[in-house]
């Protein structure tokens, strides 16, 4: 498998007492009322309304073309943001009918991408920074490096955008109002994905087969846990992280206050995106162009569905359906 690849889950769930900043003030995009959830009641968006993307209500219908071979799909709360890895740009649909809204020039071999409440942040793989885009028109808002080498995924903690840098086995933190870099923190081996537990900074590492746990305030390392085999991407549930197991066609569920092993649970060949859609686990099947859903509960398979193209790569929710990155089909599949 082509560790160039990347899968993005904008799935960073917590619990309500750790949002007190983020989101934009206004009411959300595309006509939508102020949301609330079982994980949050307050109104208006908000850091844990933009993780959970329970947001509005939208249609369902199949696939999009985008640019060259997507890998990450985020939210922003009206509209799915792609990553087009060979083409060296962003594609912005709108979330109810998929029209393309956009297509927008970042850095170069994009991958992981992430929403901050009002911006659009790619990882640019291959020019070792990241691109902010202003969501509301895909507005450049700067380029930033990210002190590290073939940075590929990307995640918001509510106040700062933080990257794994697969050459370095590092994770950088910049600040998101500025793309000031705040650090740079040794993780595990040739480190993929990575994501927020509303307290702390988990990063997948496929070259150690383990995934590291830091503390987002200062990036203290505050564990080490294993996994499966050649891990790759991974999703928090609100209490849980979920990784998955390219190499092992399986996700593996740890407990995010202290990294036990609740459990691993089989899926289709060669899994890749993970993401959360408030009950359930969805796990995108490269090599079996499927998509698996599983009780996020005890780990139960719901189903598999077809990704509905080739080489389903990345995979996320917008509050309604899960959408996935068919990376050798140049699609986004909506389900």
């Amino acid at each position: 498998m082509n560790t160039r690849l990347v899968v993005f889950c904008l799935c960073l769930l917590s619990i309500p007492s750790v949002w007190a900043q983020g989101g934009p003030p206004n009411p959300p995009p595309g006509g939508g009322t102020s949301p609330t959830s079982p994980l949050s009641q307050e109104p208006g968006p908000n850091p844990l309304a933009v993780a959970l993307l329970r947001w509005y209500n939208a249609n369902q219908t199949t696939s999009f073309v985008v640019a060259g071979q997507p890998v990450v799909p985020a939210f922003d709360g009206a509209n799915i943001w792609v990553s087009n890895h060979t083409s060296s740009s962003v594609t912005k649909l709108r979330a109810n009918d998929g029209a393309v809204l956009g297509t927008f020039s970042v850095g170069s071999v994009p991958e992981g991408v992430a929403f901050d409440g009002a911006n659009i942040w790619t990882a640019n793989s291959g020019s070792n920074n990241v691109t902010k885009l202003r969501a509301s028109d895909g507005a450049l808002q700067g380029t930033f490096s990210v002190g590290g080498t073939y940075p590929v995924h990307a995640a918001f903690d509510g106040a700062n955008i933080w990257v794994s840098n697969h050459l370095s086995n590092t994770a950088s933190k910049l600040r998101a109002s500025d793309g000031a870099l705040l650090g740079t923190f040794p993780v595990g081996s040739n480190p993929i994905g990575i994501a927020f537990d509303g307290a702390n900074i988990w990063t997948v590492n496929i070259g150690s087969n383990n995934v590291s746990k830091l503390r987002a305030s200062d990036g203290a390392l505050l564990g080490t846990f294993s996994v499966g085999t050649s891990p790759w991407g991974l999703a928090f549930d609100g209490a849980n992280i979920w990784v998955s197991n390219n190499g092992g066609a399986s996700v593996t569920k740890l407990r995010a206050s202290d990294g036990s092993l609740l459990g691993t649970f089989p899926v289709g060949i060669a899994p890749l995106g993970v993401a959360f859609d408030g009950a359930n686990i969805w796990v995108a099947n490269a090599d079996s162009n499927t998509v698996s859903k599983l009780k996020a509960s005890d780990g139960t398979l719901l189903g598999t569905f077809p990704s509905l193209g080739s080489h389903p790569v990345g995979v996320g929710f917008d509050g309604a359906n899960i959408w996935v990155a068919n990376q050798l089909s140049n699609t986004v599949s909506k389900l």
